[in-house]
This record gives C-alpha cells, structure tokens and sequence, in this order.
C-alpha cells in the first residue's frame, strides 16, 4: 500500500509546510510506503517561467481587451507595457531568489535589470520621509540582501498580475481563501469546482496527472491548513477522480480542524471520501488498517464519511472511536523531508525589516516541542480544540536526536519551532541540551512573554541557537489583558522582550485591536505602548490583527461574559469560525485599525517615533493618557535589580 502525500497551493514560497513530513515519517515508522509531493511552490514556479507569461499575456490581452490604458491596474498596465522586460526577467530571478545564481544581484540592484511595476511605490514613499531607504536598510555592502527585496517587488507585481488579469482566486499565501473561510456554505466552492477550470487549475492538474503516474499510490492523503488551501484541494482530489473514480481521497488539516467541525453538506464526498479531524496519526492509520481489510468502518476514529440512514439516504457520518488513544509527542518520529523539492523553494524578503522577513526568508526544517498549549487561558483562543486543549511534551533529548536527524537527511541547520507556546522549561531544557551535545542550529518559534523569561535565561537561549521569538503582546492594555487571561502585564512584555533583544535575539509581537469593550482611549494609549516599546529596543516587529471572535473560544461559548452579543448565525452546513458580534461600546475600530496599521508599518521602519498619535488617523481621537517614559522606567527598574 502506498500513501502519497499532497499539500494543496498556495502556502509559504520559501520552505514546505510541515504537515506531510510530519505524517510521512510517523507511517514510515510504521512500515507503511509513505511518499509525498508539494504541487504548491511547484505549481507557482510553473507558473514563473517565459512560456507561462506568454500565455498569461494572453488572457490579460483577453480579458481587457475593452479597456483604455487609462482604465488598467497599474500592475496590468506595466506588465503589458514592459512584457518583454518581464519575459527576458522572470526566471532568472527565480534561479536567484532559489539562491542558484548570487551574481545576478549585481543587475538587479542596478535599478535597470527588473521592470517595476506598482509594488515598488513603497520605495519611493519611504524614501519621501526618510531619505534613501535601501542605503539605510542594506548599506553598500548589502547586495544580495537588497536584490531580493527587489526581486521580491518583481514577483508581487506578477502575483498581482495573475490575480487581478487571468485568475481571481490565485494569491500567493491565501489561494481561493474567500470560498472556505468561514464559509457556512458548500455552494460557492462547489460551483467553481463544477465550473470551468482556471489557468492555475489546469496547470495543477497536470502536475497530479504526473505524481500519480510517478508513485501509483493505494490512498492519496491531502492536508489543508488553511481555507485557501481548500480551492486546491478539491481541484486535486476532483482529479484524481477523473483518473481513478475507485482511488480513496483523505483530507485532514487545521482548517479542517477548525472550521468543518459541523459539516452536513453530503457533495463534499463527491471529491474526497474521508476526512479526518484533529491530530492525524491515529485517524490516518486507522483508515490504512480499514483499507487493508484490518479494521470495520465503525472503528474509524474521528472521520468523516459518507454514510445512508434507514431510507438509503445520504448523510455525513463521523465515527468518533473515544476507545482508540492518540499517538504521544515521544512516538510520532522524526519528520521526513525525501520528495519535496528542497532546492526549489524561494527566499524572499518581503519588507525592510529583520525580524518580519523571516517567515519568507531561509528554509526551516520545522518540528513541535510540545502538542498543545501548556496554558490554555486566552479567552479569544479555540482552547475548547484538542490542538490546544491537549498538551504533551517530546522530551529534550528525543528533540535533539530529531534535529540531528533532519540536519543529517537536509543539510540545514535552520529550525522553526511551531508550537502553539513553547513551554519554558521545555525550551530550557532544549537549549542546555543542544550545547551540551554540541550542536549548532539556528532556532525560532512562538512564546508567551512570562516572566520566567530573565535575561539569564535569555542569553541561554540565545547561545543554543535562537535567533528570534514571537508572542502575544495583544491589546497592550492591562485591563483587557486581564479580561482575556493572558496572563501578562504590558510592562511585564516590556522587561522580557527587552531581555531578549538585549540577547541579539529578534522579537515579534502580535497585536490586536477590537477587544470586546475595547475604547478609542484603549486603543490610542495601545498604539502609544508600542511606540515606546520599539523605540526602546524592546522588539523590532509587530502585526497588528482584528480581533475576531471564533464559536471555539471562551468569547464565542459565553460572550455574555465578555460584554458582546453574538448575530444569529445561518445554518451550518460547510465551514464555521468567525462569528460576528454587537458590541454596545460603539467604537469605530475600522477608522482605528488604519491608523494602527500605518504608525505600525512606519515604526518597523524606524520611521515616525516623534509623530503624535493623531498623526496617523484619519480623524481626530484621544489624546494618549500613558506617560511617555512608563516603559523606560518599567525596562530600567529590571535592570537596576538585576
């Protein structure tokens, strides 16, 4: 029996997501035939090539053949007037950007080699407030890390080109996302899947024909991680049908985790024909052993499938199988990379910033330290979901056999840890053991900033290998930090996070605006904290999100608590997530979020610490009532006692 593994487009260009090398070692530990292929990054690269854009340009002539110049998106204007530039451009900024010709760098600096198209307004609008930003950023030295900013402008302007001129739901991280997030129904998926297939589909339909051809699977296993994986998922699984009707389709993944938690819609399985919830080991090998004639139907643990009731109609069953326990952290194995195109994937440097670029920068062999989160508190997280619910620790020294393991098999001693949380004294013992051991890694990955954090411990975490952490700052306002128990204090998140930047290492925080019962003066006096923290050095990059509340989390099973009332939710029969919500306090959170988003985006740059806070928003707010040293002095007082 072979299994072949598929992750559907589009997840990240620059390293393959983990989920089929997470599976692929865990049932080659088992004795099965596990192979595994990425049609996502080899779908773009197809797509990256002179041939491609000369059918591209097609359909784009095609498609606005109405059209003035003046009536074109900047990004289809340039591309057609600059095409032959594109053309002569376009792979050999691939080969660059896959790190197999460094000396193209030279060009691409020149400013004369890539056709810049609308992406590239961001140098000039930065450089009107600061100066010549790619000095600043790069210096004179920099050469190759300014190419691939650059060369990483040159493949927006073609991503938007394909979106915006040949194919709607093609979008380099969130592929047809608009058709499953959230979605309660299946019907808009459904027609598209029925409909005419797009360039991407045909040319992701090729690509199947040839890995079926290839590995002759038994089973073939999609993973969809996100909902704008689900569009891609369907098209493959639709044709593997097409070629085989009797080949079984399975398909797990945390959006399927998340948001088919109640799915009811029967023509999902006119695609695939099972599809299994939560942690896939158990349920993936429970379905190998029905296959192979071991186990019944009824045995089946936590999957979907199709099923008849008394009058022989069809219903979607899901065998839940409580007796049959999950596979612990200490016997899942070691990933396995064998069969993805590890040479191929893309580093790209997305925005003139450090700590941002590395989630698009570099090739992470990825690996958890622990299921779960050792905390499981956080009222707007899915808590009540076995992916945090249930916690279980790898211990540090099985980690380390792991990572020496994926060195051994890759070559890459980049690692990203993706934990929901690393637990702190799992993360210490790790790092005693990698310098005990004397291995050299390079590590990141997801913390809460607690205060076990010192810099003592830092600085250990630093000489193991860690180069950058990320965490929940959220709303930066303590009132509400405490509404949604997180546990922290901003000026506790102030002291660690400057712990770890005194260490050399990167820091991200994750903000969030449009709490339940958040007010202007919160979120002005939130934007005010971040301001001082970065200007303080206390972490060099941030996202702000809207907050949204989920039916997982504590907010979506008892929004009472929170001050919020839920809308009347339809009938749910395909996806379910997202909730929206009344919230008396009135606050004008879209006119905020703009504001936060631009100080935010100015801030990573180095740009606007001196502006004051009514600079940024489009009407007047509040004035901040956080005094402007509070973070300095919070910083100062840890360190005079330490």
């Amino acid at each position: 029996m072979t299994v072949l593994l598929m992750t559907p487009p589009m997840t990240q260009l620059n390293t393959p997501y983990p989920a089929t090398a997470y599976l692929t070692g865990f049932l080659r530990s088992r004795g099965y035939d596990a192979v595994q292929r990425d049609p996502a990054i080899e779908l773009f690269l197809e797509m990256m090539t002179a041939p491609a854009l000369d059918i591209i340009r097609q359909h784009v002539e095609d498609n606005f053949e109405s059209f003035e110049d003046d009536e074109l998106p900047d990004a289809i204007y340039t591309f057609l007037a600059e095409f032959d530039r594109y053309r002569l451009a376009v792979e050999p900024v691939i080969r660059f950007l896959q790190s197999k010709d460094p000396s193209l760098a030279l060009r691409i600096i020149s400013r004369r080699f890539l056709p810049e198209g609308p992406a590239f307004d961001i140098i000039e609008q930065m450089e009107a407030v600061s100066g010549d930003v790619l000095k600043t950023a790069f210096g004179t030295l920099g050469v190759q890390d300014q190419a691939k900013y650059l060369a990483t402008l040159f493949i927006n302007d073609l991503s938007s080109v394909i979106t915006q001129g040949v194919d709607p739901y093609f979008e380099v991280s969130r592929y047809g996302e608009r058709l499953a997030a959230a979605n309660p129904s299946f019907d808009n998926l459904y027609d598209t899947l029925m409909g005419e297939p797009s360039f991407s589909s045909e040319i992701l339909e090729q690509l199947v024909e040839q890995y079926l051809e290839e590995t002759q699977p038994s089973v073939v296993a999609l993973t969809v991680p996100f909902p704008g994986n689900m569009l891609g998922a369907l098209r493959i699984a639709q044709t593997c049908k097409a070629i085989n009707p009797e080949l079984p389709i399975v398909m797990g993944g945390g959006f399927v985790n998340t948001e088919l938690r109640a799915l009811k819609d029967p023509r999902i399985f006119e695609f695939v024909d099972f599809i299994c919830l939560d942690d896939g080991e158990r349920p993936f090998m429970t379905l190998l052993e029905f296959f192979d004639g071991q186990r019944e139907i009824d045995e089946l643990v936590r999957t979907y499938f199709l099923a008849e009731d008394e009058q022989g109609e069809p219903y979607v069953h899901l065998n839940q199988n409580t007796e049959l326990h999950d596979i612990p952290q200490t016997d899942v194995g070691a990933p396995i990379y064998d069969g993805l195109p590890l040479t191929e994937y893309l580093s790209l440097c997305e925005m003139l910033n450090p700590m941002h670029r590395i989630w698009s920068d570099g090739r992470w062999n990825k690996l958890t330290i622990a299921h779960g989160c050792y905390w499981r508190k956080c009222s707007f997280c899915d808590v009540s979901l076995d992916y945090i619910d249930r916690y279980d620790a790898a211990g540090a020294d099985i980690l380390v056999d792991r990572i020496e393991e994926l060195i051994a098999e890759t070559g890459q001693t980049g690692f990203h840890f993706v934990d929901e949380a690393a637990p702190p004294k799992a993360l210490f013992a790790l790092a005693n053991r990698l310098i005990e051991r004397g291995v050299v890694i390079s590590w990141w990955g997801n913390i809460r900033f607690e205060k076990t954090f010192t810099p003592e411990r830092c600085q250990l975490l630093a000489d193991s290998g860690c180069i950058a952490v990320s965490g929940g700052l959220e709303v930066a306002s303590d009132r509400l930090l405490k509404l949604m128990k997180k546990g922290v204090s901003v000026e506790q998140v102030a002291r660690v996070t400057k712990g770890f930047s005194e260490a050399g290492v990167l820091v991200h925080a994750y903000l969030m605006y449009g709490f339940p019962t958040q007010t202007e003066q919160e979120s002005v006096d939130a934007l005010e904290m971040v301001r001082q923290m970065m200007q303080e050095g206390c972490f060099q990059s941030a996202f702000w999100h809207r907050f949204a509340a989920t039916v997982h989390s504590p907010i979506g099973l008892n929004p009472e608590e929170y001050g919020i009332t839920l809308a009347e939710r339809p009938d749910i029969l395909f996806a379910e997530n997202d909730v929206d919500f009344t919230d008396p306090t009135g606050t004008d959170h879209d006119m905020l979020g703009e504001g936060l988003r631009k100080a935010l985006y100015n801030y990573m740059h180095g740009i606007g610490f001196d502006q004051p806070m009514s600079f940024w928003f489009e009407r007047p707010v509040a004035r901040t009532t956080m005094k402007k040293d509070l973070i300095a002095k919070a910083i100062h007082h840890i360190l005079a006692i330490d």
